[in-house]
């Protein structure tokens, strides 16, 4: 009897694949859009994280690129997958190791953390099918046409509204002009296909008029109560003079008698990322952090390489993060998010709550802050439509507050 992932023509080599990791039934937003970019369409989708979005795309455009299908015969770079972070394409290119082991199709990453010589002698050297990576240096390799695009086939933008934000729209909108300048020359449709946690209507159509594409199918899936039904939310009011030692009794009273737990602790700015991570690191507490500029000494790419590597192998069980460095991340395991400010949007307090609950698992989102935080995470509870439930420490213990 064949599987649901080969009723979706998912192929057989990628079913075995995902057997490896005990995934044997498609998600609702994979059996929604697989089908769709089977039949070559334009898809731009929307879907909680931890709801298997990556793979929705990887499996029919990969099959695509396999005997017998004419993609297979083209030469060169077929397949290009933007993302705005390091750390989401090295994600990225896991998964396309993953299910392309004991295939011929190969694939690299270009990021701009990482020398710009070493990565123009590997495009040389492996000739790959797949190219992740991000905006900046896919613009400045395929500018000095080293990034050899005429033959491009399919083009995923995965965290699309990061991608058109302010401080990434120049360049998403300047590499696609070069893109789509060659796919007229040479007579040549690009499967195109977006998705984000967080897309709407508006950064629909700004992503459009980016990409110079005219349409696109827009899918959504119904995972998204994991926000309301899996994940708790929690309020703990402290002093911002406080707030570093509130997060050390945190983690201390959610730790308990030996018990394993796997933090992320976010924060907006890079240079208090910086600051709390050297604090946790003076009281001994094991964490390490993944952020950009910090200040005077900003993380190298492979200080946050070594940092993910840490917390995902659970060397370490606290990792202090900003939001855009952990965009995106599929980190298996992440039993509690720890807030140290509440984000100016909705879109920015979904993406770390997304970081918890993934794959059929429940999680708590902790937000640590003074009167004018818990103001700000009042609306947020409106706006969410989510239920918020207040916390104190009270001798090494988490407790709801006597007035509750």
């Amino acid at each position: 009897m064949a599987s649901d992932f080969e009723q979706l023509e998912v192929l057989s080599n990628f079913v075995i694949q995902l057997k490896k990791r005990k995934i044997e039934e498609p998600t609702d937003i994979q059996r929604k859009v697989i089908p769709r970019l089977n039949e070559d369409k334009n898809v731009f989708f929307t879907s909680a994280t931890g709801t298997g979005k990556t793979f929705a795309y990887l499996l029919p455009l990969l099959g695509k690129m396999l005997p017998p299908n004419p993609a297979h015969e083209i030469h060169g770079v077929k397949f290009l997958i933007i993302a705005p972070t390091l750390e989401l394409c090295t994600q990225i290119k896991g998964e396309l190791d993953f299910l392309l082991d004991g295939t011929e199709l190969k694939s690299a990453i270009l990021i701009g953390s990482v020398n710009i010589e070493r990565q123009i002698e590997n495009l040389k050297k492996t000739k790959p099918d797949i190219i992740v990576g991000n905006p900046n240096r896919l613009l400045v390799l395929a500018k000095k046409k080293l990034l050899k695009i005429d033959n491009l086939q399919f083009i995923v933008f995965d965290e699309a509204d990061r991608l058109v934000s302010d401080e990434m729209i120049d360049d998403t909108r300047d590499l696609c002009k070069i893109i789509m300048r060659n796919a007229e020359k040479n007579n040549r449709k690009i499967i195109t296909t977006a998705c984000s946690a967080t897309m709407n209507k508006k950064n629909n159509e700004k992503l459009l008029e980016t990409i110079a594409v005219k349409q696109a199918e827009f899918i959504e899936s119904q995972d998204h109560e994991i926000l309301r039904e899996k994940i708790e939310h929690w309020a703990i009011f402290s002093e911002k003079r406080r707030r570093d030692q509130t997060l050390r009794s945190l983690l201390s009273a959610l730790k308990g008698k030996k018990k394993r737990i796997k933090t992320l602790v976010f924060t907006s700015r890079g240079d208090e990322a910086s600051l709390i991570l050297s604090r946790l690191q003076y009281h001994h507490i094991a964490a390490a952090g993944l952020f950009g500029k910090a200040g005077k000494k900003p993380l190298s790419g492979s200080d946050r390489k070594a940092a993910l590597d840490s917390f995902r192998n659970g060397s370490i069980e606290t990792l202090v993060s900003t939001d855009l460095a952990a965009r995106g991340l599929d980190i298996q395991g992440i039993t509690h998010v720890i807030a140290l400010d509440v984000p100016g949007d909705g879109e920015a307090y979904i993406h770390r709550c997304g970081r918890t609950a993934r794959a059929g698992k429940r999680g708590v989102m902790i937000t640590i802050g003074d009167e004018t935080q818990m103001r700000l995470l009042s609306a947020m509870e409106k706006k969410l439509k989510i239920r918020v439930q207040p916390k104190e420490l009270h001798y090494g213990k988490i407790c709801v507050p006597e007035s509750e």
